[in-house]
């Protein structure tokens, strides 16, 4: 009985991307950014191991897609890697999940283990998924990356989020080939991000990144896997704004341009591949 009305009390969650129904050591880690984008605006990671998973039967599921099916599961905390307070042993929540070639629900065993990303919800001992693809198959490399990614996040040092581009600047140097351009970029938290490119004649362009009002000496450019990486990979657009170019002298434009696609050739593709 209690089975039936959490299946009903949480029937009306979204309805769910397809997902593999199961999961062990041969699961394929999901990619950094996918990850990123579901931890950062998860209040609740945790590492779970299915105790038991029961169909809820259509007319109690309310918006499910065609060729799905709502599973109601309780699995048990593995382990516990970020919640604003503390978790029963035992977790409830519901998945939507692609049917199987019959129109039968799937098998979620018992023992599979997921990484969830989730938020609490009315019920003690419920969590609801922040997003129908936020229960995923545990591996090492993805339990790994998503500490990583909440250990960064949680930092003092954590890089802000970027919600835009600023000026730009551009200064010769003092012989032909030498040159310095640094971007200003816009954060959510007001906080100064600049990226700066410097060339000299017979050297590889160099850039970096900095997080604060002065350029160190000591700043690079970001390894890929990094929050910060993440930040300006996902965020940055292909091309500078013209607005971020109205103070650069016209004979100059060319190669702050030049500079920009330098730093979005090296960051790399974002990579997201959920939809």
């Amino acid at each position: 009985m209690r089975t039936f009305w959490l299946a009903i009390a949480l029937a009306a969650l979204p309805a769910a991307a397809p997902l593999p129904t199961d999961s062990g050591a041969s699961a394929a880690p999901i990619g950094y950014s996918d990850l990123a984008d579901l931890a950062l605006a998860a209040p609740v990671a945790v590492h779970v191991r299915v105790a038991r998973a029961i169909a809820v039967k259509p007319e109690q599921a309310a918006g499910l897609r065609p060729g799905m099916a709502r599973l109601y599961v309780e699995a048990d905390v593995v382990a516990l890697i970020r919640s604003p307070g503390p978790l029963p042993s035992r977790l409830a929540y519901v998945v939507d999940l692609p049917s199987d070639g019959r129109g039968k629900p799937p098998k979620l065993r018992k023992g599979a283990e997921f990484l969830l990303l989730a938020a609490a919800a009315a019920r003690p001992g419920e969590v609801r998924l922040i997003a129908p693809d936020a229960q995923i198959p545990y591996s090492s490399t993805s339990a790994e990356r998503l500490r990583a990614i909440v250990r960064e996040a949680g930092g003092a040092s954590a890089p802000p989020r970027i919600t835009g581009i600023g000026k730009a600047f551009h200064v010769p140097g003092a012989i032909p080939g030498e040159s310095e351009t640094q971007v200003f970029l816009q954060t959510a938290d007001q906080r100064p991000i600049s990226l700066t490119v410097l060339r000299r004649p017979g050297q590889t362009p160099q850039w970096a990144v900095a997080l604060g009002e002065i350029v160190d000496e000591a700043a690079a450019a970001p390894a890929p896997g990094t929050l910060l990486w993440y930040r300006l990979a996902c965020t940055l657009p292909r091309r500078l704004p013209a607005q971020s170019l109205a103070d650069i002298e016209p004979g100059h434009v060319a190669a702050v341009e030049a500079d920009y696609r330098l730093v979005i050739d090296q960051l790399g593709p974002c990579g997201r591949a959920r939809r």
